[in-house]
């Protein structure tokens, strides 16, 4: 159940938020999506894959985690093993809503924020303050309002991003095989990404069209974050290697 509220530092003065990680926060997915506003700390940690909407078809990113269902390989008991943590998920029970205000005769549509008060992160006994002492934003509540702009410019800047893509037929599926051991495969499918030689071979006029555009550092981004398979292949075979270790 969700229940989304607007933020107001009346109505939620002694409101914290829990800052444990944990699959009881939800946190234990596969994948999370992600936006061309955070690629570059993406790429440093995650594969960055694409995958279409299941509903309007249209492309989306996301950031690998693990290689099976609710499998977070990042996920270490209340801890999240990473130096990044994507921005759909640092986001807590925060979220975007639109305020609509009149100014000089013109509506104006204003971005907000909302709180999930059912969240399990929110408390008002354990946590972190949303607001200071005086009712102005903590600096908690400044860093979720600067991820959450990150959030929102992301969510406009994707749709042009694949459009950019695709009018350069750049896009392609990929089936990744995910050997573990002898006998451990996984086989991702339903996943695209950038096909790396048509890339390197796209003339200067095509180049300049995508990096005015702001896409072109996005696209070696998803790129190089592949190499970021490996280390989702280590983390793997670590976390069998420990549990073999307890069974034993």
């Amino acid at each position: 159940m969700t229940r989304h509220v607007l933020l107001n530092n009346i109505t939620h003065k002694n409101l914290r938020v829990i800052q444990r990680r944990g699959a009881q926060f939800g946190e234990s997915v596969a994948s999370v999506i992600t936006f061309p506003t955070e690629f570059a700390h993406i790429q440093r940690e995650y594969p960055i894959l694409f995958r279409r909407d299941a509903t309007t078809g249209e492309f989306m990113s996301v950031a690998l985690l693990g290689f099976t269902k609710d499998e977070n390989l990042f996920l270490d008991g209340d801890r999240w093993d990473a130096s990044y943590i994507p921005a759909a998920i640092s986001r807590g029970p925060f979220l975007i809503g639109f305020q609509e205000r009149e100014e000089g005769g013109e509506n104006l549509r204003e971005p907000v924020i909302h709180i999930d008060m059912d969240d399990p992160r929110v408390s008002e006994t354990e946590g972190v303050a949303v607001f200071a002492e005086h009712g102005g934003q903590s600096p908690y509540l400044q860093r979720v309002a600067s991820i959450l702009n990150s959030l929102n410019v992301g969510v406009g800047a994707s749709q042009p991003m694949f459009a950019a893509f695709t009018a350069l037929d750049l896009i392609e599926p990929v089936k990744l095989e995910i050997k573990i051991t002898e006998s451990e495969t996984y086989n991702l499918l339903g996943f695209f990404t950038l096909n790396e030689q048509k890339l390197a071979a796209l003339d200067g006029e095509a180049l300049h069209r995508l990096n005015q555009a702001g896409f072109l550092h996005s696209a070696f981004f998803v790129v190089t974050s592949l190499t970021n398979v490996k280390k989702l292949i280590d983390l793997k075979f670590r976390r069998r290697q420990g549990k073999q270790a307890e069974n034993r």
